[in-house]
């Protein structure tokens, strides 16, 4: 079993959200959770996010909607993100040869009756996977540099025993996150807490249990 990492709301978020809501919310009024939206590893279509990229994202999704399976709808508008950081992995490398980075985003969303069910799908992990919709400037192979398409190259083939994929770089725009069912980016999704060791599964999953009650009970 794993839960939900719960996001501290600081002063300072609560500013932040409070900038881009129309009407002063309080605390109690929102419903906080954090995200992994990309991060500098090959993903399943052998494309990845160099660092700087990552850094440039993080400016650009500030105040962008989450929404569902990428559809452009104001219907599916489920969560706003109030702040990003650029988070490294200590220890941990790419498949590239870099050390890892990945972009955290900090959601919220205002506490209805009609969202209840999805604030509970997060807390119970089953709403957890997600994907971002971006463009940017150039895209570059992985073997020679050039831009993507203009070399014989071909990503996911190994030439050499080294990996051909493209870098994304110069981000120019950051459109939405989305709730989906397979990232393109295996890690992308709700944060979540280290798994609980087996003699504590009995008392972590009454606390999951009440945290979920708890949820429901503030409607």
């Amino acid at each position: 079993m794993e839960t939900i990492v719960k996001t501290p709301l600081t002063p300072s978020d609560l500013d932040a959200i409070n900038a881009l809501a129309k009407t002063q919310l309080t605390e109690d009024q929102i419903y906080t959770f954090a995200v992994r939206l990309c991060d500098n590893e090959v993903d399943r279509d052998y494309e990845r996010f160099p660092r700087a990229s990552l850094e440039a994202l993080a400016k650009l999704f500030v105040g962008k909607s989450g929404i569902f399976d990428h559809q452009w709808s104001a219907k599916g508008q489920a969560a706003r993100l109030y702040k990003t950081e650029v988070v490294e992995e200590p220890g941990q490398t790419t498949g590239a040869g870099d050390s890892a980075w990945w972009l955290k985003g900090y959601a919220y969303m205002v506490r209805t009756e009609a969202n209840r069910d999805l604030i509970a799908e997060i807390e119970g992990g089953i709403k957890k996977e997600i994907s971002v919709g971006c463009a940017v400037n150039r895209s570059t192979c992985s073997i020679c540099g050039s831009v993507a398409g203009s070399c014989g190259h071909r990503r996911g083939q190994v030439y050499d025993g080294q990996l051909c994929f493209f870098n994304l770089e110069e981000p120019a725009d950051a459109y939405e996150w989305s709730f989906v069912a397979v990232p393109a980016q295996r890690k992308a999704g709700v944060v979540k807490a280290l798994r609980q060791p087996q003699e504590d599964q009995t008392q972590f999953v009454q606390r999951a249990k009440a945290r979920l009650e708890l949820e429901k009970a503030r409607f």
